[in-house]
């Protein structure tokens, strides 16, 4: 059975989507930059309308931002408003480990530890953007098992508006090793039913991702 226009459009945003995040993250456009909507049509291959609709998705993301009547930016994100979601982040990441001890089943071990071995692998080959993405898999599981959809939600606004500063320090092979290690360490008190010690293993995850942020404001 054939797809129909729309599942095929959907498909061809996507793709795009997946293609200008690519080329955002490998600073090919730079924060604050303007995205020209007929140049990236051009360059795809493809009319404006999916590239209007992958850039809608985007927006969603936190990754660029419209402004009415001058366009799409790259999103700029100052080290101070960084840092200050960097603490908002703690704490909800702190109560998420903490609540998911109690939530915690056979499954979620088990998808928790591909997780783990999959950040490993993309450590040992250098592959930042396959790290950066199971990265998130795994803050994502955790705040499911919060059972809370008040703290998802705010810790997804939070990663939102992180992405762009985030993904960068992610391609230093060390920071991803130093990070996954803290990554085991959450997943070990959640394993062991230890929720103080889940929360402060949590918090101080993110706490050292906000000095990985201020080494690569540094280095910058």
């Amino acid at each position: 059975m054939n797809s129909s226009p729309t599942t095929r459009g959907a498909g061809l945003s996507h793709s795009i989507v997946a293609e200008i995040k690519q080329l955002i993250y490998a600073g090919e456009f730079k924060p604050g930059e303007r995205l020209n909507e007929a140049a990236l049509a051009l360059r795809m291959g493809t009319s404006r309308g999916p590239i209007r609709e992958a850039v809608k998705v985007l927006a969603g993301l936190g990754i660029v931002t419209a402004v009415p009547n001058k366009g799409v930016f790259v999103r700029q994100l100052s080290l101070r408003e960084a840092l200050e979601i960097y603490d908002l982040r703690a704490l909800v990441f702190g109560f998420a480990a903490e609540r998911a001890c109690d939530h915690l089943t056979d499954g979620h071990r088990q998808e928790f530890e591909k997780l783990l071995a999959g950040m490993d692998e993309a450590c040992e080959h250098g592959e930042g953007t396959r790290y950066y993405e199971l990265n998130l898999q795994f803050h994502a599981l955790i705040l499911q098992l919060s059972n809370n959809r008040r703290a998802q939600q705010a810790y997804d606004d939070y990663v939102k508006e992180l992405h762009l500063v985030r993904r960068k320090y992610f391609n230093t092979p060390g920071n991803m090793r130093r990070s996954n290690v803290e990554h085991r360490a959450i997943y070990d008190a959640i394993v062991n039913e230890q929720p103080a010690k889940a929360r402060t293993a949590a918090e101080r995850h993110v706490q050292a991702g906000r000095i990985r942020l201020m080494e690569h404001f540094d280095s910058h």
